[in-house]
């Protein structure tokens, strides 16, 4: 017989969160809600739109727009899977310039989304946002600004005005692209400490302290890590075992890998690896980049060569080996790994679809699990277990 006592642990130590919000019970769900956020000036999009994962097959199922938007080019969800934010790519909200934050209730039964309420996010053109570990906070990067915001959630899911504000200062010498700062996301660490800002004007990544009960950021010591000149540092991640960082560079299509030292908040390059073939030639860039949740392989999104770049960790060191790419992926902007690591659902931005790829646990490469749904303009892919019987 278990005791009571022992029982109460085990439900403590199966209840805990993994990457992306989902909880351990629901690590191995039947089926997976897909949220996607997308471009919607100048497209056929109305805003962010729901798709049904069955785990089984990888099989994708359309179930229309979640919820209206404009822009909403980037998307979060709370821990509690209860609220989802997106930033939006606009001009203005509520009269203030900058652009927007939109906070959403998601209905627990059909996954479909009510606005709560919009709040400025400071600066021009948001591109990426974060909500912090215990759902307090959405963190936010402007592109076009340079420059990030906190903005503190309440209880009932709104967002309030931003609490923090910190503009970037500075350039690089790519003239065209780096005559500024441009904040490219932000994201935390496990311990939800610490901020990292790839800010692709200045060839570096900002690292903040993080305060969640105020809502502020402040420079850590160092305050950034440096990547190559004229590199363009864009989207951030960490390993699982929070041991590494990696840090995929657009205008040079390279990945940075980091040593972390999570005391301290600070990161030591380890290495640099292209994400193109050798011999590639042509306009190209990166996007995206994210770890599998085994910690064994790395991903990363090339727009030209229109591909992901499959990489194998060494756990021991953290070093990139690349193993292939998987081709054929119209435009790859954001792309998502299931909690389960057995699925890459990737956005064709150009292609005006998501689809599932089927991941080799032993190498990490990656086969078509079907031809994909049609999205409009597909930017960010986010995914969330479907409770059972829903």
């Amino acid at each position: 017989m278990t005791s009571p006592r022992a029982r109460t642990l085990l439900l403590a130590l199966t209840t805990f969160l993994l990457p992306g919000g989902v909880r351990a019970e629901d690590a191995k769900p039947d089926k997976l809600r897909v949220y996607v956020g997308t471009y919607t000036q100048g497209t056929k999009s109305q805003g962010i739109y729901l798709l049904e994962l069955d785990l089984a097959d990888g099989a994708l199922t359309s179930k229309g727009v979640a919820g209206a938007a404009v822009n909403p080019s980037f998307l979060a969800l709370s821990p509690n899977r209860r609220f989802l934010y997106a930033v939006g790519e606009v001009n203005d909200v509520n009269g203030k310039k900058g652009g927007g934050v939109s906070a959403f209730a998601v209905d627990s039964a059909s996954g479909k989304l009510t606005l709560l309420n919009q709040q400025s996010s400071v600066g021009a053109g948001p591109c990426h946002i974060t909500v912090d570990a215990g759902g307090k906070n959405a963190l936010v990067a402007n592109y076009g600004g340079g420059s990030v915001a906190v903005l503190p959630i309440g209880a009932d899911g709104k967002l309030a005005e931003a609490s923090c504000f910190v503009q970037h200062e500075g350039r690089s010498v790519d003239k065209g692209r780096q005559e500024g700062p441009h904040a490219h996301s932000i994201n935390l660490d496990k311990a939800n400490r610490f901020a990292f800002v790839a800010d692709l004007g200045l060839d570096k990544v900002l690292v903040y302290r993080f305060d969640a009960a105020k809502g502020t950021l402040t420079p850590n010591d160092p305050p950034a890590a440096k990547v190559a000149p004229g590199a363009g540092p864009r989207h951030f991640a960490f390993h699982p075992s929070g041991k590494y960082a990696y840090v995929v560079n657009e205008m040079n299509s390279t990945v940075t890998a980091f040593a972390y030292d999570a005391g301290h908040g600070t990161l030591k390059e380890i290495q640099t690896i292209s994400t193109l073939p050798e011999g590639f030639k042509g306009d190209t860039s990166t996007a995206e980049v994210q770890a599998h949740p085994s910690g064994k392989f790395l991903y990363a999104s090339n727009r030209g060569h229109d591909s992901l770049a499959i990489f194998v960790i060494d756990p021991q060191t953290g070093r990139l080996t690349a193993v292939g790419h998987q081709e054929g992926i119209k435009v790859p902007r954001n792309f998502g790994i299931d909690p389960t690591g057995r699925y890459v659902l990737a956005a064709h931005q150009a292609g005006n679809k998501v689809q599932a790829f089927r991941v080799d646990s032993a190498t990490g490469k990656l086969t078509a699990a079907g031809d994909g749904v049609a999205v409009p303009a597909p930017v960010c892919v986010k995914m969330a277990a479907v409770a059972a019987g829903k």
